[in-house]
């Protein structure tokens, strides 16, 4: 079975995620995309509690065929590492394909054990029109097994979690920017009004 796990902060989750998950489903063909709402990242400070960006991120999947929401990152302790997440992956999927972004990918070099993750899952590198293409090339270059890595193109959507965050604060509407259902809890469980 072909198998993407699509982890994220999700704080919040937004159509920009949507369409990475949609179009990584179809040029990899895959059966299934687990996503993985991270509980601690090591790299990125979080503005909601874990298990409400766990159920925004249920809500804007929602009616998805073949997707799996996975607490996973969420119940187990310390910081969420990716190369723990594919080696927990791999022995149940094997040969999982991790979906991150091109400016993910620009720095991975500074993730725990990148060539650790590659032993584990392939990477699916979304990229996006007018992305400098010698920033990703360079992180090739260093890894042990570059041909484990694919990219695919994705449209540009220009949303940002934090560009949400920051409407929401301001009392500006985001019902184009996220599924009618996340713009919904945001508003009835209050979130981000003053991040």
């Amino acid at each position: 079975m072909s198998v993407g796990l699509l982890g994220g902060a999700f704080d919040p989750p937004h159509n920009g995620h949507l369409a990475l998950a949609d179009e990584a489903v179809r040029q990899f063909q895959l059966e299934r995309l687990v996503v993985l709402p991270t509980g601690s990242p090591p790299h990125k400070q979080t503005h909601t509690d874990p298990w409400a960006r766990f159920r925004l991120a249920a809500s804007a999947f929602e009616g998805r065929p073949n997707v799996q929401l996975s607490a996973h990152e969420l119940e187990r302790e310390g910081l969420s590492y990716t190369v723990d997440t594919v080696r927990w992956a791999s022995a149940i999927w094997p040969d999982p394909i991790f979906l991150v972004g091109a400016d993910e990918f620009a720095d991975y070099l500074a993730w725990k054990e990148p060539n650790g993750i590659l032993e584990h899952a392939r990477l699916g590198v979304a990229t996006r029109p007018g992305f400098p293409r010698e920033r990703l090339e360079l992180v090739l270059r260093e890894l042990e097994r570059p041909d484990r890595v694919e990219f695919f193109t994705i449209p540009e959507i220009p949303i940002s979690s934090r560009d949400i965050r920051e409407r929401v604060r301001r009392g500006e509407p985001i019902d184009e920017l996220v599924p009618e259902a996340v713009a919904r809890s945001i508003r009835e469980d209050g979130l981000y009004r003053s991040t």
